[in-house]
């Protein structure tokens, strides 16, 4: 089947004008990216690395089309849609991509195979993305290409025909494409579909990963916390134990002060009864004296 654009003039539909028509959600067989795209979390991962928002779609499973429908004819539900510089707000308003309301087709899509869909994704699939004008149409085969002709397979839009990306074996078995419109290499590891960010050396995280950050992030916080306080508790034994050291040293400075008081005292007792002894025998002295010069007179 091939698709048509709309009438050239045709604009933009208000939304909320009678004639507006909302995409319908995806048939269950179109629905296979879970595991490959919305598990792992790449949509928010996507959104993470390109940043803006305000004019980006990073989408799984929702319709993409040349022209409104309200059932699936001429309507395809990527497992992976990627435009930039386009409209987010009328993309949810109208619960897919509509071309013409955009402006341009996506930039990236990307199915994943199943038994249901896998031979479509290889022929009529790729036909109606050239036709739709998408500039990459790459395929994932997380069964190594059992489903597919290959693991990996990506094509790039060249003079309205799609032209094979280059896919290359990796040391460990796995397979890689260089995505010029994303700007990222697609890798196929061990079944599991794979980013890997050329500018950085780092493959984009999946929500797992994410979650692993987090949760050692948490643990260090954590471990830096009970460290904190095991190092403040101890700042506080070594306090409590320099305050009894410094108050025992205060008791003993008291006692030796008291001591020495007391000392003091009996000695000036003792020497208090020593010049009362001498004063006392002075006395004895002179009255001896006295006595002897009247004996003599």
């Amino acid at each position: 089947m091939t698709l048509k654009p709309v009438a050239s003039g045709a604009g933009r539909v208000p939304w909320d004008a009678p004639g507006f028509i909302r995409f319908p959600d995806p048939p269950p067989e179109e629905m296979t990216a879970f595991y490959q795209v919305n598990f792992p979390g790449y949509p928010v991962s996507l959104y993470e690395h390109y940043g803006d928002r305000a004019t980006t779609i990073i989408t799984s499973e929702v319709a993409a089309a040349l022209i409104p429908s309200e059932d699936y004819e001429g309507v395809r539900y990527p497992d992976l849609l990627v435009a930039f510089g386009v409209d987010p707000a009328a993309h949810r308003a109208r619960n897919g991509y509509l071309i013409p309301e955009q402006g341009k087709p996506p930039d990236f899509v990307l199915e994943v195979a199943s038994g249901s869909t896998a031979r479509r994704d290889e022929t009529v699939k790729r036909d109606n993305y050239a036709e739709m004008g998408v500039p990459e149409y790459w395929r994932f085969d997380d069964t190594g290409g059992d489903l597919y002709q290959t693991a990996l397979a990506g094509d790039r839009l060249a003079d309205g025909e799609y032209r094979p990306i280059p896919i290359y074996r990796t040391a460990n078995g796995g397979y890689w494409g260089r995505s010029e419109v994303l700007g990222l290499d697609l890798c196929w590891e061990d079944g599991a579909l794979r980013f890997w960010d050329p500018a950085e050396g780092r493959y984009l995280v999946t929500h797992e990963e994410l979650h692993a950050i987090n949760r050692a992030a948490v643990a260090a916080r954590r471990a830096a916390e009970a460290a904190r306080q095991a190092a403040e508790a101890e700042r506080n034994n070594e306090r409590a134990a320099r305050a009894e050291a410094e108050a025992r040293i205060e008791l003993e400075l008291a006692a030796r002060h008291a001591a020495e008081a007391a000392r003091a005292a009996a000695e000036a007792e003792r020497n208090s009864e020593r010049a009362a002894r001498a004063e006392m025998e002075a006395r004895v002295r002179e009255l001896e004296e006295e006595l002897r010069r009247r004996e003599e007179s």
